[in-house]
């Protein structure tokens, strides 16, 4: 029995090993693999070739041209960049110098409101005031003799007076430097008074002269604070228009 599973076994693999060489052909095409090798390669056209002879070898004693080295690098230190310069910060412009204070006038009441007019459009607001001020005007002017220093000689320059002509005088006894002085005339203008001086020396009245009287008379002024140079420029233009009034400092 072991015979017999030897020998199919190895008639098995004989099979086997023929199929694999395709001695049994190709159950596909029916055909064997020797065919299938003449279709695919014609050996009609297969040419031998002789085998070509091997190159010489290289002739080491031919001079080889030296290879110049490669370039060595070099190293170039390259300068540092220099640091910016720093810009110099710009200087401030210089601040204009301020008037400290200027004291303009003394204006009647008529000139000052027209002098606040033209200054209104300078807006000058809290630097710009107005200030009552007493100021002694001559409101009059007198013709008169001066004082001969006691009742008694006033009383005889006034009978002297009285012998020229002359009636319209008055003795002054007030409590004044022109106490028993004796008035000949008071004149609201001087010309008129000089007019009466004049006819009084033609008929003979020696020593009478003019003199003004003044009275305290309240005018307006104004005070301008830290003006710049351009407003204090321009408020001198304004006061220029009143040739009467003079600016002067204050404190």
């Amino acid at each position: 029995m072991l015979k017999f599973i030897f020998w199919t076994l190895l008639a098995i693999n004989a099979v086997l090993f023929a199929f694999g060489q395709g001695m049994l052909g190709n159950f596909r095409e029916n055909e064997r693999e020797p065919a299938r090798m003449r279709n695919q390669v014609g050996a009609e056209n297969i040419k031998l070739v002789a085998a070509r002879p091997p190159p010489p070898p290289p002739d080491t004693t031919a001079e080889v041209e030296p290879v110049a080295p490669p370039p060595t690098p070099v190293l170039v230190m390259s300068k540092a960049p220099a640091p910016p310069v720093p810009k110099p910060e710009p200087k401030p412009e210089p601040k204009p110098e301020l008037v400290a204070c200027t004291l303009v006038g003394n204006f009647a009441p008529p000139d000052a409101r027209r002098f606040e007019a033209l200054l209104a459009p300078l807006a000058l607001g809290q630097r710009q005031t107005r200030e009552n001020v007493g100021v002694p005007e001559v409101t009059s002017h007198i013709v008169f003799i001066p004082s001969p220093g006691s009742k008694e000689a006033a009383d005889r320059k006034a009978a002297e007076l009285k012998e020229l002509g002359i009636t319209s005088y008055f003795i002054m006894n007030d409590n004044s430097p022109m106490k028993y002085a004796i008035s000949l005339g008071v004149f609201k203008s001087e010309t008129s008074a000089q007019t009466l001086l004049a006819t009084l020396t033609k008929q003979g009245v020696v020593g009478a002269k003019v003199a003004g009287r003044t009275s305290q008379a309240t005018k307006m002024a104004y005070r301008f604070r830290a003006l710049e140079p351009a407003a204090k420029a321009k408020v001198d233009a304004v006061l220029a228009r009143f040739p009467d009034q003079q600016a002067r400092s204050c404190k």
